[in-house]
């Protein structure tokens, strides 16, 4: 996939190159003189700008996708789409912008030219890649489990047809403790799952296993077919093989995401900035030092962080390492908080009308203005601006196997479920709406999420 870039972006520039040599050419200087007045290197300066944005466009048509078995039919087919989008950029552009542009023959030549420029450089990308695969460069690592029946007809297919670019490094039966163990001895990049006698458990906690050491998990689709939003499925020595994926951020995708949240935090932590200086000193005389609150919550993957709030409790109340032993003291307290006036069931728990907060506290968890140091986490690359809701260690381990799935992610400021009813909501259908967030992410949803939540900040909550 690293490659792919600057080999297309190359093949962009020379179509340009080939197509002004083209036009220039005594052939068709005969058929039509030349009328307008533009040199090679105006020309290539153009072009570059152009061969830049076609790229993007060629992301975006999932042409960089780190899917090493797409077919070439199907990168053909983007191609040609990609192409097709971007010489309409073009033209819109020049029809806009009311630019003297005379040469419709560059526009097409350079269409053509690209199309075939480019089909050529991934024709010799694959060829390379087969010819790395075949002298055992590049290989991925890979488990298989399953019974030996149907494992090993797929063991002799990998052994034997190298160009596909898998290494078998190790086979078992089940996917136990004891597979466990060995598979994370050997540094897999991929496990292929294939046991169709497996226990729901044994396979979600397959699948979750690769989804912690951040391993592609692929399963024939005879096992299930309930535990994934959208997949690549292809066949192997038979068999439908399908690799998870268990949200459209692979990729490119999480690119857009990270540039949104980058751009779009240092944006709220300007705007913001007279409610933060505010909010520091209201803390400060009200009730002291430390103005921010360190909450170890759950992240990506599982990684634990720290959540960056005001401190919106008195200071012998508030929870955490930070706190040294009052914090530990006040973590017991807490616990008989939450069983007597907590108004949520499951494992997240929210203290009804709790009376650690402080009168200023209380003003800023209404406003969620405590919230506004995230940003900062959003920034270092902790937390996204939207995503699920990040929670602490010890409700994250009441969670079920199949709740692990918001970890795929990293937690956000906002979320789906927050705007769809913040803190009222039980803890099932929290869980629900995070899950089909994570399936259904598009960029366009956390443009439309966050500009929502401060509408539904001024709403009243039932759980204040």
């Amino acid at each position: 996939m690293v490659l792919k870039v600057p080999v297309d972006f190359f093949m962009l520039m020379l179509a340009s190159v080939s197509a002004y040599f083209l036009r220039f050419s005594d052939f068709f200087t005969s058929l039509r003189p030349v009328i307008f007045d533009l040199s090679l290197l105006g020309f290539l300066q153009i072009s570059y700008v152009i061969a830049l944005v076609w790229i993007i466009i060629f992301a975006i048509s999932g042409l960089y996708t780190p899917d090493q078995n797409r077919k070439f039919s199907q990168d053909l087919r983007s191609i040609f789409w990609a192409t097709s989008v971007g010489l309409g950029a073009v033209s819109i552009y020049i029809v806009f912008s009311l630019e003297q542009f005379e040469s419709r023959f560059l526009l097409i030549s350079v269409w053509v030219l690209a199309n075939i420029y480019v089909f050529f450089g991934r024709l010799v990308l694959r060829g390379l890649k087969s010819v790395l695969y075949r002298s055992g460069i590049g290989l991925r690592r890979v488990v298989i489990i399953g019974p030996d029946d149907i494992k090993n007809n797929i063991i002799e297919v990998l052994h034997n047809r190298k160009e596909l670019g898998y290494k078998i490094v190790g086979d078992f039966l089940n996917f136990d403790s004891t597979a466990k163990t060995k598979i994370e001895k050997l540094n897999i990049d991929e496990m292929l799952f294939l046991n169709f006698r497996a226990s729901e458990n044994e396979t979600l906690s397959a699948m979750h296993f690769c989804d912690d050491k951040h391993k592609v998990f692929k399963y024939s689709a005879d096992i299930f077919s309930t535990y994934f939003s959208s997949s690549n499925v292809s066949a192997l020595a038979g068999l439908p093989i399908i690799e998870i994926k268990k949200t459209p951020l692979d990729g490119w995708g999480r690119v857009a995401k990270r540039i949104f949240d980058i751009v779009f935090s240092i944006l709220v932590i300007i705007l913001t900035s007279p409610i933060i200086i505010f909010s520091t000193i209201i803390i400060l005389f009200e009730t002291g030092r430390p103005i921010i609150y360190k909450n170890e919550r759950v992240g990506i993957r599982g990684k634990k962080f720290f959540t960056l709030k005001f401190r919106s409790m008195y200071q012998e109340n508030s929870t955490g390492v930070q706190f040294g032993e009052a914090g530990k003291k006040a973590e017991e307290d807490e616990k008989d908080l939450i069983k007597n006036q907590s108004n949520r069931r499951g494992p997240i728990y929210k203290i009804a009308n709790d009376p650690r907060v402080t009168p200023f506290g209380r003003f800023i968890r209404r406003w969620s203005i405590d919230e506004l140091p995230q940003f900062f986490n959003v920034l270092h690359g902790d937390m996204s601006i939207v995503g699920p809701r990040p929670h602490q260690p010890r409700e994250v381990e009441k969670y079920e196997e199949k709740y692990r799935k918001v970890f795929t992610l990293k937690p956000g400021i906002t979320g789906l479920a927050q705007i769809s009813g913040r803190s009222d909501l039980d803890f099932l259908d929290e869980m629900k709406l995070d899950i089909f967030y994570i399936e259904k992410w598009n960029l366009m949803s956390d443009i439309i999420i966050f500009l929502k939540t401060p509408f539904i900040l001024s709403k009243k909550r039932k759980a204040e």
